[in-house]
């Protein structure tokens, strides 16, 4: 099993959750996060540091998430290992919760 960044976490982008990471599974895109499921050990560390509660383990993704396993995998696969935090953009908070952002994420 893996954990997920949904699509909360566009445009938020808190990285709180990975210093936390004992395996440095986070991949670090523009303004978005992605978990790679295949270095991802299940420890659930990095779920309740996310400030948005972007990040959820893949058997409790809403059905209206699931895709974003895969997009997960494709996109870790692309991007750069982030380990330290950083910091947020200066809108993050005004991009919580807001729905229907997948357009917005930049690859």
């Amino acid at each position: 099993m893996t954990f997920v960044v949904i699509e909360n976490c566009i445009k938020c982008k808190y990285t709180d959750c990975v210093e936390v990471c004992p395996v440095d599974c986070f991949h670090e895109g523009p303004n978005f996060l992605a978990i790679d499921p295949e270095e991802c050990i299940d420890c659930t560390l990095c779920e309740p540091e996310c400030p948005v509660e972007a990040i959820l383990s893949e058997d409790d993704l809403p059905e209206d998430q699931a895709d974003f396993l895969a997009l997960n995998a494709e996109l870790a696969a692309q991007w750069p290992v982030i380990t330290e935090i950083k910091k947020a953009p200066e809108d993050a908070d005004e991009w919580a919760d807001k729905p229907n952002k997948r357009k917005l994420l930049e690859r």
